[in-house]
């Protein structure tokens, strides 16, 4: 018998731990290094091959001058000739130059027309130079686009699917510039958390410092984790982080609800919990209807024809699901078994939550969208 209660012991102690292990997270995807981000870049260039859908000259005068341009520095003169084009548009290229990018790295971008082109399907960027906050210029990007839809018209009628004037080049354009920024003479770094809150704060700070068996983290806020590189021992700060970025750790959450009122989706979090409370719901439904009546004067007679109004008007109210009680819970299935016994629809659901809320039974964020 001791033997065997061992051995359930045992097993309890496992799935406890694989329970707890399951709910930790890597703290590279909790934080972010403080000064390892990428950058924004954007450019404005010319999409060309466009099969009659690139912009109206007359409404987008700026795609004939920076097409003239274009061809001036290619050697073509077209001073004073009439240039009507309509396989050209001009766009906006868009790109972030990802943190450590070396020269002759590639990477993505996207593409959107700003003139009234209707499509840049199969249709070529031209060599762009890709800008920074600063002015100077990081990549430079050409390449086919790949737009993400597809149009097609006719003399009366038009169907266009997805958008068909905005693309991506991938890998499509070329680093040429790198950042300036010495990692290796970093002596410290700040994590930064993307959801700040003190209890994740701490738990990562004790991880950090049980790995190294020292003190070498040191929480400073609720957003913000202090790492003392130099306390760790590793033989540079890229060893140090490669070691820190995947130690696991198991976040604390706020208890939030996210409703999409477009599409009537409800998220609840793990730790949403709702008091004891009443509910009543229904509808009341007001139809007005015009049935307009022509009069015809007898026959033979010098009367005319007049119009006499006819409306029907109701309230309807439909009965609903009448007082019902929600028991509190106290975990996120009873709160979920709560309100489905409400027997209501998604968007009837938004509505109940928003009064839960207002009632101070919900103990949970609310967002809507």
């Amino acid at each position: 018998m001791t033997r065997l209660f061992s051995i359930f012991a045992a097993m309890a102690l496992i799935v406890t731990a694989s329970s707890s292990a399951a709910n930790a997270i890597r703290i590279k995807d909790l934080v972010e290094f403080d000064g390892v981000r990428g950058n924004d870049l954007v450019g404005y260039g010319l999409v060309v091959g466009l099969n009659g859908t690139g912009d109206g000259i007359r409404n987008a005068p700026f795609t004939e001058d920076i097409m003239s341009n274009i061809l001036e520095r290619l050697g073509v003169n077209i001073t004073g000739e009439q240039f009507r084009p309509k396989n050209v548009a001009a766009v906006f290229v868009t790109a972030t130059l990802p943190p450590f990018a070396r020269s002759g790295a590639t990477i993505d971008v996207t593409v959107s027309a700003i003139g009234d082109a209707k499509s840049l399907l199969g249709g070529t960027l031209v060599m762009t130079p890709l800008n920074a906050a600063d002015g100077e210029i990081y990549a430079v990007a050409q390449g086919t686009l790949i737009a993400g839809g597809a149009a097609a018209e006719g003399d009366g009628a038009r169907v266009v699917q997805g958008v068909p004037t905005a693309g991506v080049i991938p890998s499509g354009a070329r680093v040429e510039r790198e950042i300036d920024f010495d990692f290796t003479k970093l002596t410290s770094i700040r994590l930064a958390l993307r959801e700040p809150d003190f209890t994740t704060a701490a738990r990562i700070e004790t991880a950090i410092n049980a790995k190294y068996g020292r003190v070498v983290a040191r929480m400073l806020d609720a957003g913000t984790v202090f790492l003392d590189i130099d306390a760790t021992g590793a033989i540079s700060p890229a060893h140090a982080l490669g070691d820190v970025e995947n130690i696991a750790v198991e976040p604390e959450r706020r208890a939030r609800v996210v409703v999409d009122q477009r599409s009537g989706t409800i998220v609840m979090g793990e730790d949403v919990r709702i008091s004891r409370v009443a509910v009543s719901q229904g509808n009341l439904t007001l139809r007005i209807e015009e049935r307009p009546v022509v009069v015809q004067p007898n026959p033979f007679s010098d009367g005319e024809a007049i119009v006499v109004p006819r409306t029907n008007a109701a309230i309807e109210n439909e009965p609903g699901i009448g007082l019902a009680e929600v028991q509190g819970g106290t975990s996120l299935s009873q709160v979920i078994a709560g309100l489905n016994a409400l027997g209501v629809a998604p968007r009837d659901m938004i509505d109940i939550l928003k009064s839960i809320k207002t009632a101070g039974a919900l103990h949970a964020e609310f967002v809507v969208q």
